[in-house]
């Protein structure tokens, strides 16, 4: 269970399906839009609607944001978030009507867990958007994490499983919140530097990937393109957009530090940032380090409470 993110304004929602391994997540104002601003780590991402998220975009506010498996078949299933939101008239205005601005990014979970033709779909999402919650929010091998695995360099045999992870950072008059889908290429380790899931050998010991690779060892036919992170990083002061890109950036020195290797050109990691519309404001530096000290600890989350399936 989470920490109350009703201070952030936002709810989050899944939707699981457990025997096709994959899912999806939403991550919603309560009651309100946000702003927000991305940063792009990997070279092998899978999206929709990351233009408008570039300071000088005519949009400011995002109504929510939607990570989902089923790599880019899943990004169908923002219609149902879309769906959701404007029955509630939810989104940009326009005439007589209101366009909802939902950003969304995809993880590969296709392989190895489940079926290759289980995608989540938009009933799947506005179920999601349904269930959408501030308190005790589900992690582990749910929504979006659901099919997630890390450890990838020994190829299906040696990896581990990943998952979805929240956390929360204090710091005086600020905080910021953190929810990571982790399906990533690497290994993930915790504070102190130590493995703590990722790939393995036959006798079951960590391989420790960044230093296998730097050796030259070739990896055991783990597919390009198939590995993600993806993080929603919130905080609960307002930033502009520029400020929020910062904090995004920023929050990517967690990834390198948890995840070893982090951002390769086999990844699609994606960091989203969001804050309130307005309100009282906090230092830059402040939230771009409680950003990355929340992430942090959501990457260890996702797969310390990931339910093992290999």
């Amino acid at each position: 269970m989470t920490t109350d993110l009703a201070r952030f304004g936002l709810a989050v929602g899944h939707a699981t399906d457990t025997a096709g391994a994959t899912g999806c997540t939403v991550v919603r104002g309560i009651d309100a839009p946000h702003r927000a601003a991305v940063a792009v780590l990997g070279r092998a991402t899978g999206s929709r609607e990351l233009a408008l998220l570039e300071p000088g975009h005519l949009v400011e506010r995002v109504d929510a944001v939607f990570l989902t498996g089923g790599s880019a078949y899943g990004l169908d299933a923002t219609a149902g978030v879309m769906r959701w939101m404007e029955e509630r008239r939810r989104g940009f205005a326009v005439g007589p009507g209101v366009v909802p601005i939902v950003p969304a990014a995809v993880v590969f979970d296709l392989l190895p867990l489940g079926r290759f033709d289980a995608r989540p779909t938009a009933e799947m999402a506005y179920a999601a958007c349904e269930a959408a919650t501030s308190q005790d929010i589900a992690e582990g091998s749910v929504g979006a994490g659901t099919g997630a695995t890390v450890g990838k360099l020994a190829g299906p045999t040696g990896l581990m499983k990943g998952g979805l992870g929240i956390a929360v950072a204090e710091g005086e008059g600020c905080a910021a919140a953190a929810i990571a889908v982790v399906n990533a290429f690497g290994d993930v380790r915790d504070a102190s530097g130590a493995i703590i899931a990722g790939a393995r050998d036959a006798q079951g010991r960590f391989l420790d990937s960044a230093a296998a690779i730097a050796k030259g060892l070739p990896s055991g036919g783990f597919i390009a393109g198939t590995n993600t992170t993806l993080v929603v990083v919130a905080l609960d002061a307002a930033y502009s957009r520029l400020e929020l890109q910062s904090i995004a950036r920023s929050a990517t020195a967690a990834m390198h530090r948890h995840i070893t290797p982090a951002g390769t050109a086999s990844d699609g990691d994606i960091v989203f940032a969001l804050s309130p519309m307005e309100g009282r404001r906090a230092p830059l530096a402040q939230g771009e380090q409680l950003a990355a000290q929340a992430l942090g600890a959501a990457i260890e989350r996702a797969v310390r409470l990931a339910t093992s399936a290999v």
